[in-house]
C-alpha cells in the first residue's frame, strides 16, 4: 500500500489529517442526484405501501423491485456492460443510506443488491456474468443467497450440503438444506454454497431457481421485516451444471467472508437512513404533543432524548463514510497498479475488513437505540401498530443478528487487528511497547492552554493508548488462550468502535470548521465533545473489567493508574450541550448535518 492511508487498522497507530477523510459535505451534485431518486423513490411507491408490504401481499415485493429495476437502482454497482450504472462504492453506500428507511423493502433490496448479486459480480467468469448480470441489474431476475443451515448459523463453514459431480461429468448433484433465505420466495437465481464430496471448505455455486429438485417451505413468521420473503429451501438430487461453479472448487468460503464484509459496511449505510427517519418521527411527534399546557419537545427529559439520537446518528455517518472513502482510496490505488476492478473492490474492502466488523456493530446499535428512545418518547402511541415507530422499533432488532452476530463481529474485529500485528502488516506491537514505557514515565502536568481541538485530539489519542495497553498486555499474558476470552474481546472490541467513530465524528467537525467557521459549526462541536466526554467513562469501565480479568498486584495497580490517565477529560457541561443540539435539531425539524 502507498501509505497508512490504504491501511485497515492504521487509525489506531497513526494520526489522521482532517482533509484526508471524505464528510457528508463532500457529495458531488451528481451523487445528490442518486440520492434524491432514491429518496423519491422509497416516499413515492414504499411508504404509502408499508402495510401492504407487512401482511404479504402477493407479488408486491416484485412489483416494487420491478420499479426499483426500471429506475435502475438494481444496477448502481453492476458495470455499464452488463446494464448497470458502476457507480463507486461511496455513491452505492449513498443510495443504501437513503433506501436504508424502507423497512421490509430495504432488506429485499440489499438482498438483491449486495448478498444476491455481488458474489456473480467479484466472482464470477466473464460467460457467468454475461449471462446473469443483466438480469438482476434490470430486475428481470432476482436474486437470493444461500449461506445458512439449521446447523450452520456463525459457523458458515459447518455447513452440510453437500455437491457430488456426476457420472457424465456435466453437473454437480446438489442435496441439502438453506434457512433464513431472503427473497427465498421469489428469487430466480440462488448463490448456494454448498461442500463438493468431502472438502473441508464451501464452495459456491448459481443456481437457477426453476431447476428440479428445488422445493421451498412456507413463509416464517418474524417479529419484524414482516413484509420480506423468508424462507427455508431444500435441494434434492438438483443437477447444477458445472459451468456454474462459481470462482475455484472450495473457495466458498472466502467468498462467503468477503461478500458479508460489503454487507457489514451496507448494513452501517442503511441503518443510518433508518435512523435519520425515525429522528424525523420523533420531531414531529414531539412538536405536536402536548402535555402539562406545552409541547413535550420543550421538556428536558425529552430534549436529551432528541441530542443523544442525533449525537449517535452523527458519530455513525461520519465512521461510515471515513471508511468507504478509505475503502474507495484503496481500491483505486490498486486499479492504479494493475489490477481489475472487481479483485480491487474485494481487496479494498478486504484490507479494512475490521472498520467493517465495528460498524456493522456501531450502526445496528445505534438504530436500536434510536428507534426505542422513539418509541418512549411516543410513549403509548409507541406501542400502537398504528404508529411509525413501532414498526422502525420490530424492524430494527434484526440487523444486530444480520451479517454475523453483533458478539461475532465484535470478536472479529479484534482478531483481525492483532493478526495485521502479528504479521507485521501493522505495528501494533512497537506502539503497545511504547504504551508500556509510557506507565512508567511521570505524567505531564503542564498548565499551557490549549484549544478546544488540541484537547479533543489528544482524548482520542490517549483513548488509543488505553487500547493499546490492553490489547497488548492480553496478547502478552493469555497468548493462544487469548481467543478463548471472548468477553476481553469485547472489551476490546467495544473500546475501537467508541474510539473509531469518535475520532470520525472529530475529523469531520474539524473539517467543518476549516470550511465554515467555529460560529457556523458549534453544535457540531457539540456533538463530538459530547461523545468524546461520554466515551471517556465508557472506555474506562471496559479497560477496567478486561484488565482486572487476568492482571494482578502491583502490575495492574499501575496499569488502572495509566488507564486513569488516558481517559481523564476536562470539565464540560454535557447538559447544556444536549439542549443546544436539541433545540437545534427541533428548529430544524429533521436530522441536519
Amino acid at each position: 500500500m502507498n501509505s497508512y492511508k490504504n491501511k485497515g487498522g492504521a487509525f489506531l497507530i497513526f494520526k489522521t489529517n482532517c482533509q484526508d477523510i471524505f464528510s457528508p459535505d463532500d457529495w458531488t451534485e451528481e451523487q445528490l442526484m442518486i440520492a434524491s431518486l432514491c429518496n423519491d423513490f422509497i416516499n413515492q411507491e414504499v411508504v404509502p405501501n408499508f402495510n401492504r408490504i407487512d401482511s404479504m401481499e402477493e407479488g408486491l415485493m416484485v412489483q416494487l423491485l420491478d420499479k426499483a429495476g426500471e429506475l435502475g437502482l438494481l444496477g448502481l454497482s453492476v458495470p455499464e456492460e452488463y446494464g448497470g450504472m458502476g457507480v463507486d462504492f461511496k455513491t452505492s453506500l449513498l443510495a443504501t443510506e437513503y433506501l436504508g428507511k424502507g423497512h421490509s423493502f430495504s432488506v429485499a433490496y440489499g438482498a438483491h443488491t449486495g448478498i444476491g448479486t455481488l458474489p456473480l459480480l467479484y466472482y464470477g467468469n466473464e460467460d457467468q456474468k454475461s449471462k446473469y448480470a443483466p438480469l438482476l441489474a434490470s430486475g428481470e431476475w432476482k436474486a437470493a443467497y444461500c449461506l445458512t443451515e439449521p446447523s450452520a448459523g456463525s459457523d458458515a463453514n459447518s455447513g452440510k450440503t453437500k455437491a457430488v459431480l456426476s457420472d457424465d461429468g456435466l453437473h454437480y448433484v446438489l442435496n441439502g438444506q438453506k434457512m433464513w433465505i431472503t427473497n427465498g420466495g421469489f428469487a430466480d437465481l440462488f448463490t448456494v454454497f454448498a461442500k463438493i464430496d468431502d472438502d473441508s471448505n464451501l464452495s459456491a455455486f448459481l443456481v437457477e431457481a426453476n431447476s428440479d429438485g428445488i422445493s421451498l417451505n412456507p413463509e416464517e413468521k418474524k417479529m419484524g421485516i414482516k413484509g420480506s420473503s423468508t424462507r427455508q429451501i431444500f435441494f434434492n438430487n438438483v443437477k447444477v451444471p458445472v459451468n456454474n461453479l462459481l470462482s475455484q472448487r472450495g473457495n466458498g468460503f472466502k467468498i462467503a467472508i468477503n461478500i458479508l464484509n460489503i454487507g457489514r459496511i451496507k448494513l452501517a449505510a442503511g441503518v443510518l437512513g433508518g435512523s435519520k427517519e425515525t429522528i424525523s418521527d420523533t420531531l414531529k411527534y414531539a412538536n405536536d404533543r402536548e402535555q402539562f399546557g406545552r409541547s413535550i419537545n420543550k421538556y428536558g427529559a425529552i430534549r436529551s432524548k432528541i441530542a443523544e439520537q442525533v449525537i449517535r446518528t452523527f458519530v455513525l455517518e461520519s465512521a461510515t463514510y471515513r471508511a468507504g472513502h478509505n475503502i474507495e482510496d484503496t481500491i483505486g490505488f490498486l486499479i492504479e497498479n494493475g489490477l481489475d476492478k472487481e479483485s480491487a473492490t474485494l481487496k479494498g474492502i478486504e484490507e479494512f475488513a475490521a472498520e467493517c466488523a465495528m460498524l456493522k456493530v456501531a450502526g445496528s446499535e445505534c438504530l436500536d437505540f434510536v428507534v426505542d428512545e422513539a418509541v418512549q418518547i411516543f410513549g403509548g402511541m409507541g406501542y400502537s401498530a398504528e404508529s411509525t415507530v413501532e414498526r422502525s422499533y420490530r424492524d430494527a432488532r434484526i440487523n444486530r443478528i444480520f451479517e454475523g452476530t453483533n458478539e461475532i463481529n465484535r470478536m472479529l474485529s479484534v482478531d483481525m487487528l492483532l493478526k495485521k500485528g502479528m504479521k507485521g502488516e501493522l505495528d501494533l506491537i512497537s506502539a503497545a511497547s511504547k504504551v508500556a514505557s509510557e506507565l512508567m514515565s511521570i505524567p505531564d502536568f503542564s498548565t499551557e492552554e490549549i484549544s478546544i481541538m488540541d484537547k479533543l485530539h489528544q482524548n482520542i489519542e490517549n483513548f488509543k493508548k488505553a487500547i493499546l495497553l490492553v490489547a497488548g498486555a492480553s496478547v502478552q499474558k493469555l497468548a493462544n488462550s487469548l481467543a478463548k476470552e471472548q468477553e476481553i474481546l469485547m472489551n476490546v472490541a467495544d473500546m475501537l468502535i467508541w474510539t473509531y467513530q469518535a475520532e470520525s465524528a472529530l475529523l469531520r467537525v474539524e473539517k467543518m470548521i476549516a470550511k465554515n467557521g467555529e460560529d457556523k459549526s458549534k453544535i457540531a462541536l457539540d456533538i463530538v465533545k459530547t461523545y468524546i466526554y461520554d466515551s471517556a467513562d465508557k472506555i474506562a469501565k471496559s479497560s477496567k473489567d478486561a484488565l482486572n480479568s487476568f492482571v494482578e498486584g502491583d502490575e495492574l495497580t499501575m496499569m488502572l493508574m495509566g488507564i486513569r490517565r488516558f481517559t481523564k477529560v476536562h470539565a464540560f457541561n454535557p447538559k447544556e450541550a444536549r439542549q443546544r443540539i436539541a433545540l437545534n435539531t427541533i428548529e430544524k425539524g429533521h436530522y441536519s448535518f
